[in-house]
């Protein structure tokens, strides 16, 4: 993940009054590095970061304000906490339903509603570590071919998390992270290395990973289909607003929107209207804009304003019932319409000037401001109306359109467009009488009105407590998709930690078998002993000895056992070695097998400890004085 420095102090800009210990460490974590995430559910940010302050050792019962100031005295905790709060939850055909649909309906559409050779050009929002970008990129090479998918396809695929970026940009997957692949698709798709998966390096080159904060950074534009799935469940009502408001502007024409299956823009239907719902599949809507490209045109090579101005004019420019004129990028004024020249008294020696230079620069508004803000900003605005008196005398009111002009992305240059609303002035201020007239007979209709008004106000009170109950059961099914995959991420956690438990034991278990095995070996009896004189290893041969199994003995105390060895005149050696590691003792006794057999016994008594460590109990060697090593004892 991306880390900037900062010296950000947690006490600058800290606003007047009370504030939530949690909204100044999201404000820190703003300032310090970048990462905004007040647009976020508090109750999902509130348990991501609990969970990551319980990892750490705060001193007792941690507060987000003893968790801020640990993040300023540990700068490499930024991407611990960041890793935690965005939850990276993502799958190959995640929702098996919804992508088969895509890849039967939508994607045919999309290639329809392009020429076949026009672009097509694809956003993954979101993206994570890169299953659902790949996933698209699949389903367009299925369709298009792999040389037309080459030739037309860009997919951008964009994340906050950089850690995640940079996994999606090796596009290596393991084995459980395919699964959700079907296996002829993963077969053309997907080279096999190691039991790891890469997918295809052509096709990998036409998606595009980088760095986009949904809330802060501009988006792409252009865009036939938009992938944003399980992220805006994330983000509260205001964000997702202002981020579905970003959506419309990015996608061309009636562009698609892929949502996830707890994501249903309930509230949201002037901006977009769903194509299939229970996929969550939705189409953009259109508004109305200013924007109109009234021209295309080319520079000459030799820079001639006369050449320039006649290649430019065509006769519908030059018939256009209003004035138009146009000014190239350099300031100069390359085109007049007809209308345009009438009105403004220009002549054909105006053509190819500055600007600045001619009486329209300022009359009947300034013009150069304007024409730098529409170059700037690359859209349409509109000034006015106006004044102005024609060369007849007439005074006409002028509304004033600006047009950035381009050639693909090199601006050519700015359209100004004078509309007369002289007709349309005077039929508002017709209007404004009219409704004076009706205003005055609406005191006879007040009573009805007013009980309409009491009527609509139930009728709206009603509505917005559905509205609110709706958002409320949208709430609630967000969180419960994010609780979903904060456990699916748990349950990973989990699944790999027992995975490694599992193998340590068998270690364990192997380590205890080859212990069994050695003590089996040495052809004496051994016993091992903990400081309590409870018996802790009894092996086969002690068990051939004495008649009783380690299972019967095992935890049991040594002096409590009733075998034919006179087990109390090993006490005071026993002590003496849990008290001195440099301890050792050699004891014969007089002893009966578990056969009845009278045997001496020497017993060697050792301390047990560990280099470096105290004594933990006592090790004794059990010897049969006389016995063939090759027989059984007894």
């Amino acid at each position: 993940m991306s880390e900037t420095t900062s010296d950000a102090d947690p006490a600058e800009h800290e606003p007047d009054g009370p504030v939530e210990p949690l909204e100044l460490l999201l404000d820190y974590l703003k300032r310090a590095r970048g990462f905004d995430f007040t647009g976020y559910k508090r109750s999902s940010l509130e348990r991501r970061i609990s969970k990551r302050m319980g990892m750490l050792e705060l001193g007792g019962a941690g507060t987000y304000l003893d968790y801020l100031d640990y993040l300023e005295v540990h700068p490499d905790e930024f991407s611990a906490l960041f890793d935690t709060i965005l939850i990276n939850v993502t799958a190959f055909f995640r929702d098996e339903d919804a992508w088969e649909w895509v890849a039967r309906e939508i994607v045919p559409q999309l290639l329809v509603l392009r020429r076949t050779d026009a672009p097509v050009r694809i956003w993954s929002a979101g993206c994570s570590s890169g299953e659902e970008a790949y996933t698209i990129a699949i389903l367009l090479a299925e369709a298009l071919g792999r040389d037309q998918f080459l030739d037309r396809v860009k997919i951008y695929a964009t994340d906050v998390d950089e850690d995640a970026l940079a996994t999606a940009r090796q596009g290596v997957y393991e084995a459980q992270q395919v699964a959700g692949v079907p296996e002829v698709l993963l077969d053309r798709y997907f080279d096999r290395t190691g039991g790891r998966f890469r997918f295809d390096t052509a096709l990998r080159r036409a998606v595009i990973f980088g760095r986009n904060d949904l809330v802060q950074d501009a988006p792409i534009s252009k865009i036939d289909l938009l992938l944003c799935r399980n992220t805006l469940m994330y983000f509260n009502a205001e964000t997702q607003a202002r981020i579905l408001g970003r959506f419309n502007f990015s996608l061309d024409g009636n562009g698609f929107l892929f949502l996830g299956k707890s994501e249903m823009l309930i509230t949201h239907t002037d901006l977009f209207t769903p194509v299939n719902l229970k996929r969550r599949v939705f189409r953009r809507v259109q508004s109305a804009s200013l924007r109109d490209r009234l021209l295309v045109a080319d520079r000459t090579t030799d820079g001639n304003a006369g050449q320039l101005g006649l290649a430019m004019r065509e006769s519908g420019f030059d018939a256009a019932p209003f004035a138009q004129v146009i000014v190239a990028d350099d300031g100069r004024l390359v085109l007049a319409n007809r209308r345009a020249r009438e009105l403004f008294a220009l002549t054909g020696e105006d053509l190819g000037r500055p600007l600045k230079e001619l009486g329209l620069s300022y009359r009947p508004l300034e013009l150069p401001a304007a024409i730098e803000q529409a170059a700037n900003d690359r859209r349409s605005l509109t000034r006015g109306p106006v004044a102005w008196t024609t060369a007849e005398g007439e005074a006409v009111e002028l509304e004033v359109l600006f047009t950035p002009l381009f050639a693909g992305a090199a601006l050519l240059g700015v359209s100004i467009a004078y509309s007369d609303v002289t007709e349309r002035q005077r039929l508002r201020d017709e209007l404004d009488r009219v409704r004076h007239e009706l205003e005055t007979s609406y005191e006879e209709l007040q009573s009805t009105v007013e009980e309409l008004e009491t009527t609509n106000e139930e009728l709206q009170s009603t509505n917005e407590e559905l509205e609110t109950t709706n958002e409320e059961l949208q709430s609630t099914n967000e969180e419960l998709e994010t609780t979903n995959e904060e456990l699916q991420s748990t349950n990973e956690e989990l699944e790999t930690i027992n995975d490694d438990l599992r193998e340590r034991s068998g270690d364990v278990d192997a380590v205890n078998l080859f212990l069994e095995t050695v003590l089996t070996s040495v052809g004496v009896g051994v016993v091992v002993l903990d400081t309590e004189r409870k018996v802790q290893v009894w092996n086969a041969h002690t068990e051939e000895l004495w008649g009783l199994t380690s299972a019967e003995v095992g935890g049991e105390r040594f002096f409590e056992l009733d075998v034919g060895l006179p087990i109390d005149q090993l006490k005071t050696p026993i002590r003496e070695a849990m008290r001195d590691r440099s301890f050792r003792a050699d004891v014969t006794l007089a002893a009966t097998t578990r056969r009845g057999r009278a045997i001496e016994c020497t017993v060697t008594v050792l301390p047990l400890a560990v280099d470096g460590t105290d004594v933990s109990g006592a090790v004794l060697l059990m010897e049969v004085r006389g016995e063939p090593t090759n027989g059984p004892v007894g």
